[in-house]
């Protein structure tokens, strides 16, 4: 999608992207010497989430006053048919290792349907966008400016789930412990893959067959979505519902390798833990 093509509100999307990117590049330089501290669930935050998701939301308001707002750390702000959803450091757990895989992260709902999404991996220097009914791509970041678009394809389905390369998100190590027996069930079901940035990106660019990430809420899963389904795959969550997902979703080529996916998921889950 050349620039000149892009739809205002992705326009919009990707300019608040940049300016996140920048602001998040600044404290990833001294990330060993910023505090740490744990959310209630124990999930692990730092200033720079908060400041990162502040400068994407200052941009973006700026432009769109009359919109909604969800952010991961910044909560709700307004309300109506128009809501971006926001996560300024998705990651954070690699973030403070000082791993180039985290992301900034921003969608829109439109009538609760996400109409845009930009996923910025601003240490890696790319990003990853979609809107709705235009496709979905990939494109560097050079000097602050994004640069050559690639459209993005899911490849062939997997012959059987056995065979399906798959991303484990968070990494398997790092799995809370109430979602540990369904994905190790799922681990030792499918192809487990390394990514070099998040699994879904990855089922986008036809790298993949399937990813399946766990703890999730509606602000990691909503950009992503749109990405992996303009590029021909599907999302959705451990029980088959649409967004809005959180808990555990899944990233897949096709629906019957979700579908699998979702059945060995289903068999290891304990009642109550959902």
């Amino acid at each position: 999608m050349d620039a000149r093509d892009l739809p205002e509100d992705l326009d919009l999307a990707l300019a608040a992207a940049l300016a996140g990117a920048d602001l998040g590049l600044r404290y990833f330089a001294r990330v060993q010497g910023l505090a740490r501290d744990h959310k209630l669930d124990g999930s692990v935050v730092t200033e720079a989430d908060l400041a990162v998701e502040e400068r994407v939301r200052e941009v973006l308001r700026a432009a769109r006053p009359d919109d909604a707002f969800l952010g991961e750390e910044t909560g709700e702000l307004g309300a109506g048919r128009r809501r971006w959803v926001l996560d300024g450091i998705d990651g954070t757990l690699v973030f403070v290792e000082g791993d180039d895989r985290w992301q900034t992260l921003i969608a829109l709902e439109e009538g609760g349907e996400v109409t845009v999404g930009v996923a910025i991996l601003p240490a890696q220097g790319q990003v990853w966008y979609a809107a709705r009914g235009r496709g979905a791509f990939v494109a560097d970041v050079v000097d602050g400016r994004v640069t050559g678009a690639r459209r993005l394809r899911v490849g062939a389905p997997p012959g059987s789930l056995g065979s399906a390369r798959t991303a484990v998100l968070p990494p398997v190590a790092m799995v809370p412990e109430r979602y540990r027996g369904e994905v190790d069930r799922l681990a030792s079901a499918v192809d487990v893959a390394d990514w070099r940035v998040h699994g879904a990106l990855l089922v986008a660019a036809g790298e993949l067959d399937l990813a399946v990430q766990v703890g999730g809420m509606v602000w990691d899963y909503a950009p992503l979505s749109l990405v992996v389904t303009e590029a021909g795959g599907v999302f959705g969550g451990d029980h088959g519902q649409q967004h809005p997902v959180t808990g555990t979703g899944l990233f897949a080529v096709d629906e019957a390798t979700a579908e699998a996916a979702r059945g060995v998921l289903g068999k290891s889950r304990r009642p109550g833990n959902v």
